[in-house]
């Protein structure tokens, strides 16, 4: 993506000084992303674009300008970049969202709207971009690559092949194809994942990659294929591996997964860090009013012992190079003016934030109004899912009285994603499964008009009792349920059913707690506070269940997500995600 100037020839005049620019930035200490230097500087800019940057004798300014700020002395870095992220993540729509990152000195970034695409196909992504027009920010389109998923295991709101990719890429904000999750089909040369991968070449597209514990010939593959970015990266010697074979890493600092430190330490003794960037991929409004947007990952670089310089190159230069975008990402002639006037590079918590060379937020606040506006797919009901009832949620057991051998997706530990199977002898009394303790039922609902449900047993999940429901279940997001008894599950279910999706909270039998997401059972309508105090007292909800962890409300997401090793459930079934097979639940043997 290339953001030329439309007037070039004014753009011109003013570097040369012939013309007035439209503002000086003076009294500023310029992080030079390409040197590494930190300069004091007088900063030009005209018609947004900066026009020239003073370094010699910044005393006084070389030219004139329309407008002079003082800078004070403050350090001027360019605008923060997010390689990657998942807007529907914050249940915020895209104008919120806006709201609340713009003030945390982000200007662009980079996002996968594949979670509304797997709800309302390509009209959902359609939709993103739309409503993120005239914004005081730049919200780019990655077209999500893997729609369903794992094609054949599970069934969302639509299929993506490379007839969507193409009429995708016609958008004005699409930069890429996002997350390339499906490897299999990348190393096999699937002829599927080829189309999509040849349709987005053709448009100029960069590929992003998503490659989780991938390695040796697999990891070689994968890249020959194309994408050539991870940001599922956990492991330091994984990290170095991918650093190694050419791979742009973007370190990720979620709501759920902080892998920030755990990367830099792979590859703490490169002699170069242009291929390291940071991403937020999944993170909650709460987190973003709280903590931070792309910023606090940067701190967290920086408290693993990287240099404020290098840090900044991590949100700056270093992803737009990352993601083919021009004249983004530094302050320098030509480049886009977005920038960031910081009294220290350490907390990176901006005094004011400029895009486009204009002021746009300032101390925290916004200074730039976001209309709020409707748009007709915010008023679609997705829950096209009958009633369900307590039979809906019982597991057929093929004895009535006596023991069975069990498949049961374990969890090692209640923080991690990352799931096994072991075969477990349990009782069934009556043609009822006695669960041990720690064990607990998990159904995935075809939300999208297939009568498909499916049923698991977990270990290790989290909660003790109750159920937990959500329509934010990666990344088909199908209704997915963790309950202890039928009851539960029915009233944690219908719930959502009736009011458009979210997610929901029951024990003995009643609704304790919903979080209504009303726009495709993923989005609030509400705006940022009033979402991040929503979500807070879902996670309370939570905890009463059981769910004792940092942060317990993305916990069930991933369950249904059969990307991530090694077993998962989809409304087809339970599944050996490396072999992409079934496996029933009870066993064979």
């Amino acid at each position: 993506m290339n953001l030329f100037p439309k007037d070039i020839k004014s753009l011109l005049q003013a570097s040369l000084g012939e013309i007035p620019s439209d503002t000086v930035i003076t009294n500023v200490k310029v992080v030079n992303v390409f040197t590494g230097e930190i300069l004091p500087a007088n900063v030009f800019i005209k018609d947004g674009y900066f026009s020239h940057i003073q370094y010699k004798d910044p005393d006084t300014p070389d030219g004139e300008a329309d407008h002079v700020v003082d800078g004070k002395g403050m350090y001027m870095a360019p605008g923060f970049l997010d390689a990657h992220m998942h807007i529907e993540s914050s249940m915020l729509t895209p104008r919120n969202l806006a709201k609340a990152i713009i003030p945390h000195g982000t200007t662009t970034i980079i996002t996968d709207p594949h979670e509304v695409g797997n709800v309302l196909g390509v009209r959902g992504v359609k939709y993103m971009h739309d409503s993120a027009e005239d914004l005081p920010m730049r919200q780019l389109i990655d077209i999500p690559s893997c729609v369903p998923a794992v094609p054949g295991m599970e069934y969302s709101g639509a299929d993506f092949k490379a007839k969507e990719i193409e009429e995708l890429a016609k958008l004005d904000r699409v930069v890429g194809l996002a997350e390339v999750m499906d490897c299999i089909a990348v190393m096999n040369g699937d002829d599927r994942m080829l189309g999509i991968l040849a349709a987005a070449r053709k448009h100029g597209l960069y590929l992003q990659g998503h490659a989780p514990m991938l390695s040796g010939r697999d990891l070689s593959a994968y890249l020959a294929g194309g994408p050539y970015t991870d940001h599922e990266t956990s492991d330091s010697q994984e990290a170095l591996e991918k650093y190694r074979n050419g791979m742009y890493l973007d370190a990720c600092d979620s709501s759920i997964c902080h892998n920030v430190e755990a990367v830099f330490e792979g590859i703490r003794h490169s002699k170069y860090f242009d291929t390291l960037c940071l991403c937020t991929d999944d993170r909650e409004a709460g987190d973003l009013l709280a903590l931070g947007h792309i910023n606090d990952t940067a701190r967290h670089l920086i408290g693993a012992g990287v240099d404020p310089v290098t840090a900044i190159k991590s949100i700056t230069i270093n992803i737009a190079r990352e993601a083919r975008l021009e004249r983004i990402g530094a302050i320098a002639p030509g480049y886009v003016a977005d920038f960031n006037l910081l009294e220290n590079l350490e907390e990176l918590n901006p005094v004011s934030v400029w895009y486009g060379g204009e002021k746009v937020a300032e101390n925290g606040k916004l200074l730039k109004n976001i209309e709020d506006r409707t748009y007709p797919e915010e008023e679609i009901n997705t829950m096209n899912v009958r009633e369900l009832t307590e039979e809906d949620f019982t597991v057929k057991c093929p004895v009535e009285n006596g023991r069975v051998s069990v498949n049961v997706i374990v969890y090692p530990s209640v923080n991690s994603s990352y799931t096994v199977l072991e075969q477990m002898e349990m009782e069934v009394k009556d043609g009822k499964l006695v669960l041990p303790e720690n064990h607990m039922f998990a159904a995935v609902i075809n939300r999208y008009g297939k009568d498909h449900i499916s049923l698991a047993v977990l270990r290790n999940f989290g909660i003790d009792h109750g159920a937990l429901s959500s329509t934010v279940s990666h990344d088909s997001h199908n209704l997915t349920l963790v309950y202890d008894e039928p009851r539960n599950a029915v009233a944690a279910a219908n719930v959502l059913r009736e009011c458009g999706g979210g997610m929901a909270a029951a024990e003995d039998g009643k609704v304790i707690e919903v979080l209504e997401l009303p726009i495709c059972g993923l989005l609030s309508k509400l705006g940022p506070e009033e979402t991040a105090e929503r979500t807070k007292r879902m996670k309370e909800a939570d905890r009463k269940l059981g769910l004792q962890i940092l942060n317990p409300l993305l916990r069930i997401a991933v369950l249904a997500l059969p990307v991530i090793p090694e077993y998962k459930i989809s409304d087809m079934g339970i599944i050996d995600v490396a072999k992409k097979e079934y496996v029933p639940l009870f066993d064979e043997q």
